[in-house]
């Protein structure tokens, strides 16, 4: 998973994350200098707007599409990933959130 280093919000939220996922997924900044010769296809705007899953078979998530498919490593969050891709109003909602949040992330970096 790539994520905005820069971003306090974002990086609480990763903590979380790599807590809860132990070693079966990478989270990486965006910002590192590798990430940019590693996966070109992925924009610099693509990332700044979004974090991204890069799946071992090369498929790319973005978004709370992302969070979700990141949570199936987690010991209760399939679920999450099962609502989203099976209830399009439920996927929307996520979906509106996530960029809601990430819109105002300097805002939502204020409360811990």
């Amino acid at each position: 998973m790539l994520y905005d280093g820069d971003c306090d919000f974002c990086a609480r939220w990763i903590r979380r994350l790599r807590r809860a996922t132990g070693e079966r997924v990478d989270y990486l900044p965006y910002q590192d200098p590798q990430i940019a010769t590693r996966f070109p296809e992925i924009s610099r705007k693509q990332f700044e707007r979004a974090v991204q899953l890069i799946a071992p078979e090369g498929a790319v998530f973005s978004a709370a599409e992302a969070v979700f498919q990141t949570m199936i490593f987690t010991r209760h969050g399939r679920w999450l990933l099962d609502w989203y891709q099976h209830w399009p109003a439920f996927a929307r909602l996520a979906e509106w959130n996530y960029h809601f949040v990430a819109r105002h992330r300097r805002l939502f970096s204020a409360f811990p």
